[in-house]
């Protein structure tokens, strides 16, 4: 399958759409990243985050036909727009969703060539009237596509989502809330920053002052890792622990591989050899995502 380009349905996820003369500065001024980068042929990663700079929601950003469109979990949609409607206040921006859309993956070799696209994270354009960009998280992610339901993509072989899934854990990428706790998660704990999910030259969003202190005071004290056992892992949410030590939550996984949020100075510890990191006594080995090395 790795030599092979693969088009992969991706459930559970939502359009929301910004449509006005002020949606990129008022969505640039809530967000983590610099919205006004933010182009037909250029799409962002970004998170919205609560005052205390807490995890709400992340969200895929790209200019399309004059308006922002927001790639979201579904399960995060209504809760989003929520939010954003709070925040308007006299702004002159719509925000609606967008049913009768679907999206997709396009993964393997020559994912950016089929939609005539540079091979760089972020790269976008239309398709089939439609959009497309390179995963402006992480380029060997391959492209996130959104269609009317009308329409094909009519690109790859078809796969099922497992294999999207593997391709995501294997390359140590988190998904939204399915891995960061709502109103506890910080962006640096879960390598934002590596994923280009947040711009430091920016000017004040919400959230803003406590992602910086993380960042300049080196406050994190816990990250996402790339765990692998040599067992079949117990249930998402399971706690891992290091002789006797709360080490941290196991998130995330498809069997034997999977992510983790966990203590770093214990991690540092097994790996040189201390006691074993452990979930429900099957033992992990961690190791930070080649991208946040």
């Amino acid at each position: 399958m790795a030599d092979t380009q693969h088009i992969i349905a991706l459930p559970g996820r939502a359009l929301l759409r910004l449509e006005g003369p002020e949606a990129k500065g008022f969505l640039n001024g809530l967000v983590s990243n610099n919205v006004t980068k933010a182009a037909p042929d250029h799409a962002l990663y970004a998170a919205l985050l609560t005052p205390q700079g807490k995890f709400l929601a992340d969200m895929f950003i790209q200019e399309h036909a004059g308006m922002l469109w927001l790639d979201v979990a579904e399960n995060r949609l209504e809760d989003l727009a929520k939010r954003l409607k709070l925040y308007r206040l006299r702004a002159k921006v719509e925000i609606a969703a967008q049913p009768g859309w679907r999206a997709y993956a396009l993964i393997g070799p020559g994912a950016a060539q089929s939609l005539d696209l540079p091979e760089q994270a972020g790269a976008a354009g239309a398709l089939n009237g439609g959009f497309a960009c390179i995963d402006p998280r992480l380029a060997a992610l391959g492209a996130r596509l959104w269609l009317p339901e009308s329409e094909s993509p009519n690109l790859g072989i078809p796969a099922d989502f497992a294999a999207y899934e593997a391709l995501r854990l294997r390359l140590g990428v988190p998904d939204g809330s399915r891995d960061i706790e709502i109103d506890k998660g910080l962006l640096l704990e879960n390598h934002f920053e590596a994923l280009q999910g947040v711009d430091f030259a920016k000017g004040c969003y919400v959230g803003q002052e406590v992602t910086a202190r993380t960042k300049y005071r080196g406050l994190v004290k816990k990250q996402l890792y790339h765990v692998q056992a040599t067992a079949d892992l117990p249930p998402t949410g399971s706690s891992i622990s290091q002789d006797g030590s709360d080490a941290g939550i196991l998130l995330s996984h498809d069997g034997r591989q999977g992510l983790a949020l966990l203590r770093n100075e214990l991690v540092a510890k097994a790996n040189a050899g201390g006691a074993p990191l452990l979930a429900e006594g099957i033992a992990l080995q961690a190791t930070l995502p080649d991208y946040a090395v």
